[in-house]
């Protein structure tokens, strides 16, 4: 029932949207040229490989991310709507509207067994761990977020993390730091 729910919301979204996603898409073409996609390959249910889609935020050639982000990076990144081309990704199937969020290829070998549970469903545009402080959570933290989410998953809570989400937009701060493992 939740993929059904997902393919035909992100539908519904991306329809009622369109005109606005063209808009933004122009002003992400004017104000940092081609691409205007970010494509990079993500873990998702099961670990499998999928191609994650978000607006660009950041001018592409040398330097730190922090050079390459430009003001209106700044803008979608604070605001989400860097995020929405994930839409594609939850009518696709690769992702769901809430779940994990997908982190990047690299860390799969770096999980615990029990951080490798989140892999067990779909990921997510946003979660449990994004309601309750996003990059500013411990990795640690973030892990018994998601694995907390895998075992408790139901309707009423997917609504309540939607319906949080909305409210705490911009209170992810910095981006968070890689992922090195479980050492010591």
């Amino acid at each position: 029932m939740k993929r059904f729910l997902d393919a035909m919301f992100a539908c519904f979204l991306l329809v009622i949207l369109c005109p606005f996603l063209l808009c933004l898409m122009l002003v992400v073409g004017l104000g940092l040229g081609r691409p205007l996609f970010f494509r990079q390959r993500r873990p998702g249910k099961n670990g499998e490989i999928f191609e994650l889609l978000k607006f660009r935020t950041m001018r592409t050639g040398p330097g730190s991310d922090a050079e390459r982000m430009t003001r209106l990076g700044k803008f979608l990144r604070d605001s989400g709507l860097d995020e929405l081309p994930e839409l594609w990704n939850i009518l696709k199937g690769d992702m769901s509207f809430v779940g994990p969020r997908p982190l990047l290829v690299e860390y799969l070998p770096r999980y615990d067994p029990t951080q490798a549970r989140r892999h067990e469903v779909r990921p997510g545009l946003t979660g449990w761990a994004q309601i309750h402080g996003r990059n500013r959570l411990s990795w640690s933290e973030k892990f018994q977020m998601d694995v907390w989410y895998v075992d408790h998953a139901t309707f009423l809570l997917d609504m309540k993390i939607l319906l949080l989400t909305f409210s705490r937009l911009r209170s992810g701060g910095d981006p968070a730091e890689p992922f090195t493992g479980n050492a010591p």
